[in-house]
């Protein structure tokens, strides 16, 4: 009994860190079948923290934390347990659902590349997109298809682009707070000080052909994941075609944000869609 409470109390941690640090991966997943909230939440924790040591700590030395955090990381997988309740937690849902090291390997690499490199090129770019977010997403797929491999195996690929259209929006996003508290531009040959239409233009139709991808994939999910995913993925496409509307001036001066009545509308949209199986 004491350990199921242990259990139980750190997947509860990483859904407060959920909640906390993002209200619409929140919302997201708790349009997710109830039984995929735990793990996704987990998930969500677990490269949350991680992503903090490697882009928030300023004040320390964030190579020997994140080192650290990556040996526990490996401990915890071999051993079963951890006393950081965000590990325990992750490691639960790797076990439970046959997560592969390779993926976790992969992001762990991706996020050491925050600490040292501040330009890409593009094979470095499409590594860390591959580590960053594509295999997030295919650890989110291992939960959804709950152990059936051949539906993994078939939707590994628009898994992978959905990721990819992710992180790529968010680097168009964000690309002001990056370059100026970070020091970051992710977009192989792109200037932060040049950054044109053409430029932008290629940009977009790159993530254009990521979402077609990845809607693929979506209508091909079980019913219990399938309104959460399509949720995020009209939310970051409502993102995006705000994003292609503005000029390049305006990503560099501001964070482009939906607000949170068009968020609403996105909501009940995608539910009756749902409901309908227009999906």
């Amino acid at each position: 009994m004491s350990m199921e409470l242990y259990n139980l109390t750190a997947l509860k941690c990483s859904k407060l860190i959920t909640e906390h640090y993002s209200t619409s991966f929140t919302l997201g997943i708790q349009t997710l079948d109830k039984k995929l909230h735990y793990p996704i939440y987990a998930i969500y924790g677990y490269v949350r923290y991680a992503d903090e040591i490697v882009d928030t700590f300023h004040d320390y030395d964030k190579a020997t934390l994140f080192k650290r955090f990556r040996q526990e990381t490996y401990l915890a997988l071999e051993e079963g347990i951890s006393s950081n309740p965000v590990l325990q937690a992750f490691q639960l849902v790797v076990r439970e659902y046959d997560i592969e090291l390779a993926l976790i390997d992969a992001f762990l690499d991706s996020m050491e590349m925050d600490l040292h490199r501040n330009t890409y090129n593009e094979s470095k770019y499409s590594e860390y997109i591959y580590g960053s977010a594509e295999v997030v997403g295919l650890m989110c797929l291992r939960v959804f298809c709950e152990n059936d491999s051949a539906l993994y195996d078939k939707l590994k690929a628009p898994a992978r682009s959905l990721g990819a259209a992710f992180q790529k929006v968010n680097f168009l996003r964000d690309m002001k707070s990056d370059f100026d508290e970070r020091g970051r531009v992710y977009f192989p040959h792109v200037q932060y000080h040049n950054f044109d239409i053409e430029a932008k233009a290629a940009i977009e139709a790159d993530i254009q052909k990521d979402f077609e991808h990845a809607y693929e994939g979506i209508i091909e999910l079980p019913r219990t994941a399938r309104f959460g995913v399509y949720l995020a993925y009209v939310y970051y496409l409502n993102l995006f075609n705000k994003i292609k509307k503005l000029p390049t001036q305006d990503l560099l001066s501001k964070r482009v944000r939906v607000p949170d009545s068009r968020k609403m509308m996105i909501l009940v949209k995608s539910y009756f869609k749902h409901r309908l199986n227009y999906i």
